[in-house]
């Protein structure tokens, strides 16, 4: 369940938008006090802004300029004023999407579920790279297997996401070359067999054997 606040002084729009968006699982509220709408919104901390442009005493972009200052949630703008310029100053202001106004609620659920998607279902979630139950945690460098979490050196690190990005094909040892220069100025080409030989002791001890695979005149494989 989401909290989307609503920024719209017309009380029938308003009310048809909290009726629509609730009827999916989320808590709306209205705005109600148009000469401090941003207490308001720091005490129902919601997870996505609808405002409109034309409202009374402060207008719409005044509102998310505030709102910017203190907050990176979505906001998007529904208002009749679609002319260009307010769709640019809209999104200059902070806005995340416009929708213009005659909209279809249909149209306005499905926009808003996009951008809460985007924002919060992505959130938390740690990039991996994974082959044959070896999981490459991005973050934090380790290599993790059968529930074994393998620390990796940074060069060790950067082979293994360059094997697992091109998993299945043959990455050549200029292509892991350049991928250690991107560490140091300079990387002998010795430093890449020392490399490869204690990365492939690592995954044997931790039973990932022939995990990594030679191909002679080519380079390497997983």
């Amino acid at each position: 369940m989401y909290k989307i606040f609503i920024i719209e002084d017309d009380a029938a729009m308003s009310s048809a938008m909290e009726k629509q968006i609730g009827a999916w699982g989320n808590e709306v509220r209205c705005a109600k006090n148009f000469q401090n709408v941003l207490t308001e919104f720091t005490q129902f901390d919601p997870h996505l802004v609808l405002v409109d442009i034309a409202l009374p005493f402060f207008n719409g972009y005044h509102w998310c300029s505030e709102i910017r200052r203190i907050s990176n949630v979505p906001v998007i703008f529904i208002s009749s004023a679609s002319d260009n310029m307010n769709i640019v100053m809209a999104m200059n202001m902070g806005g995340d999407d416009f929708i213009s106004k005659p909209f279809d609620l249909n149209v306005l659920m499905a926009k808003l579920q996009a951008i809460l998607r985007r924002t919060y279902d992505l959130q938390g979630k740690v990039p991996v790279l994974e082959h044959g139950g070896a999981v490459l945690n991005l973050n934090n460098t380790t290599l993790s297997y059968n529930g074994q979490v393998i620390d990796l050196t940074h060069n060790e690190f950067r082979i293994m996401q360059t094997l697992m990005e091109n998993r299945g094909k043959v990455v050549s040892r200029d292509t892991l070359m350049v991928r250690l220069w991107e560490v140091d100025s300079y990387v002998e080409e010795n430093t890449l067999t020392v490399n490869i030989a204690r990365l492939r002791k690592k995954l044997e001890a931790a039973g990932l054997a022939d995990y990594i695979k030679t191909k002679v005149g080519s380079g390497y494989i997983i």
